[in-house]
């Protein structure tokens, strides 16, 4: 359950960069780069989280596919979630810096989810 704490300490550390550095506005931050600091922060926690779902004991970089492969094998609802995940922190908010609030929160409720979903299973 360490990787679960070690987790939700990524996500918080995420939601901390866009609530007090990234200054939002009327539902958009202004600056992109805590948005994208932000993303990858949230990113590497559902990694740091999967990583111990799936038995990964060694450190290393694994494709987003290897994820899918090995997600699809056990649960595809699972598999859409961390998709979406990947889609959003990654991509739109690491690499683009998506301004939307709306959209950093969708992405951070979806991170939630796959966490919670990897505490169960390793409950």
């Amino acid at each position: 359950m360490k990787a679960v704490t070690e987790a939700r300490r990524y996500l918080e550390n995420a939601r901390a960069l866009l609530r007090d550095k990234a200054i939002k506005e009327e539902g958009y931050y202004q600056d992109i780069k805590y948005v994208r600091m932000a993303g990858h922060t949230a990113y590497s926690g559902v990694l740091v989280a999967l990583d111990a779902a799936l038995g990964v004991k060694k450190k290393g970089r694994k494709s987003v596919e290897w994820y899918k492969e090995e997600l699809a094998a056990l649960d595809k609802k699972a598999l859409g979630t961390f998709v979406s995940a990947y889609d959003i922190l990654h991509l739109s908010m690491g690499y683009d810096g998506v301004p939307s609030a709306k959209i950093a929160n969708y992405g951070l409720e979806e991170a939630d989810t796959l966490i919670n979903w990897v505490e169960l299973r390793l409950a």
